[in-house]
């Protein structure tokens, strides 16, 4: 059943204008008034609808009932992700949303090839954006991961940690598997470098700051691979999958 994300406060009984970005797609996968349509709106829990009306350019749906279902996983995770190069970083974004992440940190570290301005920010931001919206449609999430502006690694440190900081790092002499093992679930931000990970003084500065080390193992990783290995130890270890 096709899945739509509508930006707006939804109520059972109430006729929705959708979106014309939701209208195009309704056209273009030819549904017809009276196919059911689910709906959420990122609040929490999801309306099941039918296609009212379908136009050129315009497509409305009744709103007829409420499920409380959420896909969430039981431990928020955020994934403080060092800007890559190319358009690695939307297949991130996309692929942990849909493993589950409740939070994307974008961090500007010292080897990340990418330097954004503030006007290309605005622009990446509004894009990933919508990668999420798409990711969780797809996958079934009815919570939008929240997306923070892109931060330089120091100023992120700076800030209150949201869970246990983990830093994935090669030279690390505790794995990630044993420490979740050894753990109940919890609040956790991961932090994965950009192509050549952090400097030594980057993660000598985030173990300052509180940063627990941990690897993934023998192998180097790329950095479009860590975050997505790390979140399956996550569901192995702790569920949510």
């Amino acid at each position: 059943m096709p899945r739509f994300h509508l930006a707006q406060p939804l109520a059972v009984g109430q006729l929705v204008d959708l979106p014309p970005d939701v209208a195009h797609h309704v056209n273009v996968i030819r549904l017809e008034p009276g196919a059911p349509l689910t709906l959420f709106n990122g609040e929490g829990g999801e309306f099941a609808a039918v296609l009212h009306d379908v136009g050129k350019k315009r497509a409305t749906a009744e709103v007829r009932a409420f499920d409380a279902r959420e896909a969430e996983l039981p431990y928020p995770v955020t994934l403080a992700q060092a800007l890559p190069e190319g358009t690695k970083m939307d297949w991130i974004i996309e692929k942990a949303v849909e493993l589950g992440v409740a939070a994307v940190q974008p961090l500007a570290a010292r080897r990340c090839v990418v330097r954004l301005s503030k006007e290309r920010a605005e622009k990446k931001m509004e894009h990933w954006q919508g990668v999420i919206v798409a990711a969780s449609e797809q996958s079934g999430r009815n919570r939008l991961a929240a997306l923070a502006e892109p931060l330089d690694l120091r100023d992120w440190l700076g800030q209150p940690p949201a869970g246990q900081r983990i830093l994935l790092s090669p030279r690390a002499s505790v794995s990630l598997a044993d420490w979740t093992r050894a753990q109940p679930p919890q609040p956790v931000s991961l932090m994965v470098g950009p192509e050549g990970g952090f400097t030594d003084e980057e993660e000598a500065l985030t173990l300052q700051h509180g940063a627990l080390a941990l690897s993934v193992g023998p192998r180097i990783l790329r950095t479009e691979t860590a975050a997505l290995a790390v979140l399956a130890v996550l569901a192995a270890s702790w569920g949510g999958m």
